[in-house]
């Protein structure tokens, strides 16, 4: 019996006692119950790597044993955990176009970290829809699914739901040892930092502390509470449980989607798996099914500002294209045709490379009103631009409804076209009565198998502009929807990142899950939403 084990035990003599004073009898030994795994960001082709170089050798034993299938699973666009959790918690096809975008109706911004902004949505596009976690619990989601516990999950990150703080905290036993373990294991990685930045000082500088605080903060201490917590579900039989391991999104995010960082922190998320079947092995009687998939993968990119010198998508779209005069065609380095103010609006334009160009470009991301910014930069003249990853929304604020290309051509005449020729940019998105039409190098497509664009040769091209329908048809979505990916030579991302997701490629689109192979899922799975009616038949059988 390992620690975990035996502080789990404790807690289960506890919970007894409690229960026969308090709280009732334990659950029923019948019907099944459902665990759900999420690795955060992983795609099928960087899970299949990881198996084959040995990185996660439980997932590798729990597939050859049989008794688990690996399916593939297409999940939609965008590609991202908010649009994927929506669907599959409650069969709807979401109006989620980004990780962060703009509600006309309400005139403002939707961001998920933010507080109420979740819970908002969840409220809005959920109701009336049975979720599929009603009565059990979720940890580090976007969304509850009806859950009755609910720990760190977006949609309730300031008001825990339910008892989820109160199952989480008020085992004594396990919080202690997880406080124990915690700290442990903190002080032996802040002990191998010490000794690795005195063999190579300068190693230690270029990516800085900041990640190794990360690393202990979500590898550490968020994924021993989430298994703790989840393992104490189990043994008490709850009846659904949904577990979002954030681990390599992060490192994704921060490292590329194959950097070595990246795919340490899935042997992590492997441990904390293999622990979570122990604990079922423990517990037939609670008939629990283990599912384990991804929401989206990552796209390896580099930070926009990299291409334009500087200048972040906002500015570029401002300065470049939607001021008066409307678009005027520029090359990289070469500032002619654009309209300038003097002072330091110059310095701002990225043209003057050095020390002050770099504390001009600090100053205006951290600190806009010194410049004399009213407003941010990405909202100008009633047109608002945001920066969601390797995606960006440009929305014209004075109308409610979606514009179609013929009156953003009524307002700013080549637009679509100028943006879709610019450094850094992929391809450009704008509805019209015929269907998504996508601008790609200079170059207008009505996208179908006929007129395919940047996604010819694509084997999945079905399924590509299916996405591509399915998200300009959200209201939500912005007028122009604009994407780094597939920009000549390497994807690019609004934000500062090296790996990206929400678009359509092949990392992004293409994740699995893994399945009790007497599990009947749908074949082939195209959308999340498919999930659905599979796991909502686990609520109905109760």
């Amino acid at each position: 019996m390992s620690l975990d084990d035996f502080f789990l035990f404790l807690q289960r003599v506890f919970d007894r006692l409690i229960r026969r004073l308090r709280v009732g009898p334990p659950p029923r030994e019948n019907g099944r119950r459902f665990l759900i795994v999420q690795i955060d960001g992983l795609s099928r082709s960087v899970l299949e790597r990881a198996l084959a170089e040995g990185r996660m050798p439980f997932l590798a034993r729990l597939l050859e044993r049989g008794r688990h299938r690996l399916q593939p699973m297409a999940v939609g666009m965008p590609t991202s955990t908010p649009a994927f959790q929506m669907a599959v918690m409650y069969g709807v096809r979401p109006d989620i176009p980004a990780f962060h975008y703009h509600d006309k109706r309400r005139r403002a911004d939707i961001y998920f970290p933010r507080g109420g902004d979740a819970a908002h949505v969840e409220a809005a596009q959920g109701a009336g829809r049975r979720g599929i976690l009603q009565g059990g619990s979720t940890y580090g989601c976007v969304f509850t699914g009806g859950a009755a516990n609910s720990l760190f999950s977006f949609a309730m990150i300031k008001r825990p739901t339910g008892e989820g703080l109160l199952r989480a905290i008020s085992a004594g036993v396990v919080l202690g040892w997880v406080l124990l373990k915690g700290t442990t294991v903190t002080a032996i990685t802040l002990a191998r930092a010490l000794l690795a930045f005195i063999a190579d000082p300068m190693r230690g500088q270029a990516r800085g502390w900041r990640w190794l605080a990360i690393k202990l903060g979500i590898s550490v201490w968020l994924r021993e509470l989430f298994t703790l917590a989840v393992s104490r579900d189990l043994y008490q039989g709850a009846p659904a449980v949904y577990v979002n391991y954030l681990d390599y999104d992060v490192f994704a995010h921060g490292f590329g989607p194959r950097h070595r960082s990246a795919l340490r922190a899935l042997r992590r998320v492997d441990r904390s798996i293999h622990q979570l079947w122990r604990v079922l092995r423990r517990v037939p009687e609670h008939g629990y099914d283990l599912y384990i998939l991804s929401d989206h993968g990552q796209a390896a990119c580099r930070p926009f500002i990299r291409l334009t010198h500087g200048r972040p998508i906002e500015r570029l779209l401002f300065e470049d294209y939607l001021e008066p005069g409307g678009p005027r065609e520029t090359r990289p380095g070469d500032s002619r045709g654009r309209r300038l103010r003097g002072g330091i609006k110059a310095f701002r334009s990225g043209r003057s490379a050095g020390l002050f160009q770099r504390f001009v470009n600090y100053l205006e991301a951290d600190f806009p009103w010194l410049l004399g910014e009213v407003k941010q930069a990405r909202e100008r003249g009633g047109v608002r631009v945001v920066a969601a990853g390797p995606n960006a929304l440009v929305y014209w604020v004075d109308v409610e409804e979606p514009l179609m290309l013929a009156e953003i051509e009524a307002r700013v005449p080549g637009l679509a076209e100028a943006l879709s020729g610019s450094p850094g940019i992929g391809f450009v998105l704008v509805r019209a009565a015929a269907g998504p039409v996508c601008w790609w190098r200079g170059k207008s497509y009505v996208l179908s198998r006929e007129q395919p664009g940047p996604f010819a040769g694509r084997s999945d091209l079905d399924l590509v502009l299916q996405g591509i329908r399915d998200l300009m048809a959200m209201r939500s979505a912005g007028d122009l929807v604009i994407y780094g990916i597939d920009v000549p030579g390497r994807n690019a991302s609004f934000v500062p990142e090296l790996g990206a997701h929400a678009g359509p490629s092949a990392d992004e689109l293409h994740t699995f899950i893994i399945s009790p192979t007497g599990a009947a899922l749908p074949e082939p799975i195209t959308h999340p939403i498919q999930l659905y009616p599979h796991f909502i038949r686990y609520q109905e059988a109760a």
